[in-house]
């Protein structure tokens, strides 16, 4: 592929299977990890993405490749064989994959690599989305997005060069299949997020933070908790939305 397309622009998208059940590791990777067949896939991907990268500094594309991981959703709590957890884990984050609007569902790594152009080391606390990934390719292959259509994404570049402080993203919207689950705002002025849940999922056991008793949580029907007025936290307080706000607790 590289050697065919490495003097012109080129597109290459890698989806791992790795981290994802049920974990297909090969024997190389089996028992590396101190964190049992998950870690395993973890550095087997490592070494995948290591391998990638190699070839783009070998045939000196690295000042010309803009490279970004992220992944589609935070760790599948559920996922477990006896007691080995093959799902991931979330840190801080409440909650995990397929569960609407909870952090740890939806609050991903994204990890952007472009030597020579973006600076390295740099931290960006903006929220952005996969959906970025389309208008930021565009620019970056010299086109305009669509104007016949809304197109949900921003282009990163402003924020990834520093031209912009902030995320083009005001709101974003939270949905568990069709349903919409959480609202973030993002305010401006103040940099304070807001999220508002419409709808939670019923845990099982209820302290559990996971749907074990469903396998996944369900976006709709018994399965949830619909919220009349919303539940809202203030994720710059509190990123783990432990304590829901109320008019006693903030004025505002």
């Amino acid at each position: 592929f590289y050697f065919r397309n490495k003097h012109r622009p080129f597109l290459l998208f890698v989806s791992l299977l790795h981290v994802h059940t049920p974990l297909i590791t090969t024997e190389e990777f089996q028992g590396r990890s101190r964190h049992g067949l998950y870690g395993d896939n973890v550095e087997e991907m490592d070494w995948m993405v290591g391998r990638l990268l190699d070839v783009i500094d070998k045939e000196g594309l690295k000042n010309t490749t803009f490279v970004y991981f992220a992944s589609d959703h935070g760790g599948f709590l559920e996922a477990h064989r006896g007691n080995a957890q093959f799902g991931g884990w979330n840190g801080i984050y409440k909650g995990g994959k397929g569960m609407g609007g909870w952090e740890g569902g939806i609050r991903v790594p994204g990890i952007v690599r472009w030597p020579g152009v973006l600076p390295a080391g740099t931290v960006i606390n903006e929220l952005t989305s996969l959906m970025d990934i389309f208008p930021t390719v565009v620019q970056l292959a010299g086109g305009a997005v669509p104007q016949d259509r809304v197109i949900d994404g921003r282009t990163l570049l402003p924020l990834l060069q520093g031209t912009v402080q902030h995320s083009g993203h005001e709101f974003l919207f939270h949905y568990c299949g069709v349903f919409l689950h959480a609202v973030r705002w993002h305010q401006k002025d103040s940099g304070t997020v807001w999220k508002a849940h419409y709808a939670t999922p019923v845990f099982q056991p209820e302290a559990s933070g996971a749907c074990f008793g469903r396998g996944i949580c369900p976006c709709s029907g018994d399965g949830v908790t619909h919220h009349d007025p919303p539940l809202l936290f203030d994720l710059s307080q509190d990123p783990s939305e432990t304590s829901p706000l109320s008019a006693d607790t903030e004025p505002l």
